[in-house]
């Protein structure tokens, strides 16, 4: 029977709403198939106060998202795949990679606040507002005395925090923030050396069941093999060093001519010891490259600063 509408489970987030609808676009425009989607309400999203390392791993955001699919529910599952564990689920396939967004992080400043141009700048002992483990450890490798606090919900609710006085500066992903048309917020872009993004970062990962190969073909069709190619090394890295999502890692590809080249780096969570490994080759040995990668981040005592999240 031929595939005449393709279901997408999503969370209901703006941000996640966004890139639902703008893989429900691309499929229509690479396919002409109709597409549906579906709301789905995970535990990342219900629980909105507590710090996300102290009340669940990785799925966090995904877990639920996953199980529609699994259940025949729905045929798609849309994430930002930085969230996405390098493990798939049982019954599951990460089938779908778009072109990716701009991967770095953005530093945003109150409403009524002059513009800076770097971490620097910032008034000593400001308060930063980011949930992030890895922004927090390399804020605080940048600059100890900065008072690094935790931060949750949306990115409006964030910025609302930001503007009413809670914080002097949170840290948001540039892509996130570009999507919503927010980047008149933005005051600066904190990139390497300074800042390595996180796995996957700006990347959207659609998964599918394993056993439909009429929705892994359309999925397929709107790949870039390129951006598939960086995140295979990027998530080959976080899944060698067993490191989960939350642990203060940042990774950086770079694909020219065929060449992929990624530089990973681990820190404490205070960020006082950091670690950086990098490799290169074809781009065909993208796995090995992340598995190289994290073996000399490990063999340099990376290990303890895994066991240390």
């Amino acid at each position: 029977m031929p595939l005449d509408t393709i279901r997408i489970a999503t969370r209901s987030s703006k941000l996640a709403l966004w890139q639902a609808h703008h893989v429900k676009s691309l499929i229509a425009e690479a396919c002409g198939i109709n597409v549906e989607i579906v709301h789905v309400r995970t535990e990342g999203d219900q629980n909105q106060t507590d710090p996300l390392r102290q009340f669940g791993g990785a799925g966090l955001f995904t877990r639920e998202v996953q199980r529609s699919v699994l259940d025949g529910d729905t045929h798609i599952a849309v994430h930002s795949l930085k969230d996405l564990p390098t493990e798939s689920a049982d019954g599951l396939l990460l089938a779908g990679i778009p072109k990716r967004a701009p991967k770095f992080d953005a530093i945003l400043l109150p409403d009524d606040a002059p513009k800076l141009t770097s971490v620097k700048d910032l008034p000593n002992e400001a308060r930063i507002g980011t949930g992030s483990p890895r922004r927090q450890a390399q804020l605080l490798h940048l600059r100890p005395d900065l008072r690094v606090l935790e931060i949750r919900g949306n990115v409006d609710t964030r910025i609302a925090k930001l503007d009413a006085g809670e914080y002097d500066a949170i840290v948001l992903a540039e892509a996130g923030l570009r999507r919503l048309e927010l980047a008149d917020r933005i005051s600066f872009l904190i990139q390497p050396p300074e800042m390595y993004p996180a796995v996957g970062q700006g990347a959207i990962g659609i998964e599918c069941r394993s056993d439909d190969e009429d929705v892994q073909h359309v999925l397929q069709q709107i790949t870039d093999q390129d951006v598939a190619c960086c995140t295979r090394a990027e998530r080959s890295l976080l899944l060698a060093l067993r490191a989960g999502c939350h642990a203060p890692l940042g990774a950086l590809t770079e694909l020219d001519d065929g060449q992929l080249k990624l530089t990973g780096i681990l820190l404490s969570s205070d960020g006082t010891e950091r670690l950086e490994a990098t490799s290169d080759g074809p781009s065909e040995a993208a796995v090995e490259i992340g598995v190289t990668v994290a073996r000399q981040l490990l063999s340099a005592g990376g290990q303890k600063l895994v066991d240390g999240q």
